[in-house]
């Protein structure tokens, strides 16, 4: 039975086929993932990859604003804070970052239809469908520099396979791209109208043979994007400004790295000046676990992301960051996070090496992960 918050329904399709479709309704949250939802979609996939007639996978919102914000981060501070069970962080990641991971190595299509806010733990699900479609309202971001932890979900896998300096602007700035943004980064497929959803399902339904559900499912959603498209790559803000990225990332090492992206803090320009304010006021702990994702992870498979990622996600809920950085954006709201170290410069390297560091004991939660090509 599926959690309240995921319905779950199948849509008849021709040739005996189905269509299996997850709707996220945690409005209230701007549908962030609570541990019930993760194992509510992780159950679902499962069930539907194991079955032939199930040739198409969609998960979308029942949501205005956002596909899913992110993952459930107030609870983690709550766990830090001993309002919840302690191990409710070791619950939480085990099965979110495990529900990431299997996404990517669904042999079912899977389309994600990311409408509105797609942030964090969003972007992890959303990042790991087959066919990412974005609209006029989509809102892209790994914004963890703001609370002191990571961009996860494996992120270390999908920012190692784009563009350097791009991948070290989005990750350390946090900023948030639209529809064409998205495209011209490589983190959607389709920029496709909201209001044309009914119709891709309709042109899915409409598809006569199933024998290769791939590119059946491209080609509905060409369709959709040809005759109702939301953006264009060559549209994008962030092309406007790459001799300025580039410029700023150039550094060979944080410290340069971080005082290049600040530096952006007094440009003229809205778009740049907003996400050199990130940086600059950012986690000092989070600019060094971000570096060390960018400098080393380009080589981990998709099961070496998912252990590392798990390590690192559990040591951020062991520190002080993480709950400092929750409790000024979330909970108190006065958005002055009181980091442990004020500047990345005074940030210990034995301090960063322990967040990769197991936190728990016996094997490895993701032992049974089945190494990926690179």
């Amino acid at each position: 039975m599926s959690d309240s918050r995921v319905h779950e329904t199948e849509i008849k399709l021709n040739d005996n086929a189905r269509l299996g479709r997850l709707t996220l309704d945690n409005p209230a949250a701007l549908n962030a993932l609570r541990l019930e939802m993760v194992e509510a979609i992780q159950s679902a996939i499962d069930r539907w990859e194991s079955r032939e007639d199930i040739v198409a996978i969609l998960i979308d919102a029942d949501s205005d604003k956002a596909f899913c914000a992110g993952g459930d981060i107030v609870n983690l501070y709550r766990a830090t804070t001993g309002a919840i069970e302690a191990d409710y962080p070791y619950r939480f990641f085990t099965r979110e970052y495990r529900l990431c991971h299997d996404l990517r190595r669904l042999n079912t299509p899977c389309i994600a239809w990311g409408h509105g806010i797609v942030m964090g733990g969003g972007m992890g699900v959303f990042s790991g469908a087959s066919h990412r479609v974005v609209t006029g309202s989509s809102r892209l971001a790994m914004p963890e520099i703001k609370i002191g932890l990571f961009p996860d979900c494996a992120a270390t896998w999908f920012f190692n396979r784009m563009p350097r300096y791009l991948a070290r602007f989005i990750a350390f700035t946090g900023t948030t791209l639209g529809a064409a943004d998205a495209l011209f980064t490589g983190l959607a497929d389709h920029a496709i109208g909201h209001d044309a959803k009914p119709d891709v399902i309709e042109a899915l339904a409409a598809v006569p043979d199933w024998s290769d559900p791939a590119a059946a499912v491209t080609d509905a959603l060409r369709w959709a994007e040809a005759n109702r498209p939301a953006a264009t790559a060559g549209e994008a803000p962030i092309a406007g400004h790459l001799d300025a990225l580039r410029a700023a990332t150039a550094g060979a090492d944080l410290e340069t790295i971080v005082a290049g992206l600040s530096a952006l803090a007094d440009a003229d320009d809205p778009w740049l000046a907003e996400a050199g304010a990130n940086i600059a006021a950012g986690c000092p702990v989070t600019a060094h676990l971000i570096h060390r994702q960018l400098e080393g992870g380009a080589l981990l498979s998709l099961a070496e992301v998912a252990r590392t990622e798990l390590a690192m996600a559990l040591q951020c809920c062991a520190r002080p960051d993480l709950p400092e950085g929750v409790r000024a954006l979330l909970i108190d709201k006065d958005r002055q996070p009181r980091w442990r170290y004020t500047r990345v410069a005074d940030v210990p390297t034995e301090y960063v090496d322990a967040h990769f560091e197991p936190a728990w004991t016996g094997p490895h939660p993701f032992e049974d992960l089945a190494p990926a090509q690179l």
